[in-house]
């Protein structure tokens, strides 16, 4: 078998059988495949697309390149939740304590973050001494005992997703729906869940821009999981602009602790309930998703999601008084309001711009090596549909540069599109995908 009849083949539209997509990703992960050869297929697949089974194939063949975890150990059915990516999205802080305060097993694989925020582990390492690094035995031992643990991504999950994501990000490859929803599933398949509850978010904020792509990508996705026998639902949400108020890790965390108190945002409370109802029945602990979101509920007024947050907290070392005094958490410098320059009533926050300007405030990482100050961001205190008057607030700069929270200052006035009259019609969820 040769590379170059793998690349002409696709090139000319045909399709790949399993055993070429199986050799080219084995090679490629073991570099017996140059770079430029695969650059030429990736750019092939771009055009020429691949088919459902293609999809399926190359999404197991990255599952395999690599360990696949093992958590038969681990009682019950093992619900994960992924999602793609935006701005103030604080989802898993909230959600994986309500879904383990019922009993249900969330075994979760999370990353640090490359870009506007941090990640998921980044946000909690707020808490003074909390650690994801532990072996597989200690993790399966932590969701057994408290049904919820947080683990660092290795490098041995996937590998073959992580070589070819490097190759596509440097030769406009990335946007591709196979590509995208195979790189995204593999790594879900190979950590080992026994449902995945995917949360696509569309907007400006998004990698997806329209609702189109966002089902088009969800569709691909919940066809692989659901292909090779993992229970997958996709929801398809806003992310046209922030989700909740805060952006940046601290502050996340202190929002996320709100929303468990039953004082947090509309909106982040609304997804969660969206994607933890589905969690709940996918794991068959509720009959329908009314009734496992009268069940998530009930953990907000009964208290025991924020009992099961400090419990998860405390177990992986990390300091739990902070659930009860949030104002032990990271706080910056300086706190600056924002205000309007105009009347009028807010028609679009720029979400992705808006993770920008929190990036440069420091609370993200252009690069790999870039330290994260896990104070700082941007609070906002309006939101799409609110009505303003000048010199109203818009929001809140938290840093630790005097300098950087000027220029931030100006640039949040800007990305706040303030219009006379404005029907708000974009919903929170577009869409659920079975």
């Amino acid at each position: 078998m040769r590379m170059y009849d793998l690349i002409l083949k696709k090139r000319n539209g045909e399709e790949l059988t399993t055993d070429e997509i199986n050799y080219f990703i084995k090679n490629y992960t073991q570099g017996n495949i140059p770079d430029y050869q695969v650059s030429a297929l990736l750019m092939a697949i771009f055009f020429q697309k691949m088919t459902e089974r293609e999809t399926v194939d190359l999404t197991m063949a990255m599952v395999n390149s690599g360990d696949i975890l093992d958590l038969s150990e681990i009682e019950g059915i093992k619900v994960d939740k992924h999602s793609t990516g935006g701005v103030g999205d604080t989802t898993t802080l909230v959600l994986a304590p309500m879904v383990a305060s019922l009993g249900i097993p969330v075994a979760k694989m999370s990353g640090r973050g490359l870009g506007h925020t941090g990640g998921t582990i980044d946000k909690l390492e707020s808490f003074e001494g909390f650690s994801v690094e532990m072996g597989e035995d200690e993790f399966i031992s932590n969701v057994n005992m408290h049904k919820i643990a947080v683990g660092g991504q290795t490098g041995v999950l996937a590998p073959a997703d992580k070589k070819l994501y490097a190759l596509r990000d440097v030769t406009a490859t990335v946007d591709n729906i196979s590509l995208i929803a195979s790189s995204i599933m593999s790594k879900k398949i190979a950590a080992g869940a026994d449902a995945i509850v995917l949360d696509v978010k569309v907007g400006d904020g998004a990698f997806m821009k329209t609702a189109k792509e966002a089902k088009a990508l969800a569709e691909e996705m919940v066809k692989i999981g659901n292909g090779v026998g993992r229970k997958t639902r996709a929801v398809i949400s806003d992310m046209d602009q922030p989700l909740g108020f805060a952006i940046g890790n601290a502050l996340e965390v202190k929002e996320a602790i709100s929303t468990l108190k039953g004082e947090g945002p509309t909106d982040l409370l609304e997804l969660c309930l969206t994607l933890g109802s589905n969690m709940v029945v996918l794991a068959k602990k509720a009959e329908d998703l009314n009734q496992a979101r009268k069940m998530l509920m009930d953990t907000i007024s009964s208290g025991s999601a924020l009992a099961k947050l400090k419990e998860f907290i405390d177990a992986q070392g990390g300091n739990s008084s902070f659930v009860d005094f949030p104002d032990k958490l990271p706080k910056a410098k300086y706190i600056i309001p924002v205000e309007s320059d105009r009347d009028g009533v807010v028609e679009k926050i720029n979400a992705q711009n808006m993770g920008l300007i929190a990036m440069e405030l420091g609370a993200g990482r252009a690069t790999k090596e870039s330290k994260i100050d896990l104070a700082v961001g941007i609070v906002l205190n309006k939101k799409r549909g609110d009505k303003i008057s000048k010199g109203d607030i818009l929001a809140y700069v938290h840093a630790n540069d005097i300098e950087k929270a000027k220029k931030a200052k100006q640039q949040i006035i800007k990305n706040f599109v303030i219009s006379k009259n404005y029907i708000n019609n974009i919903p929170l969820i577009y869409n659920i995908i079975k």
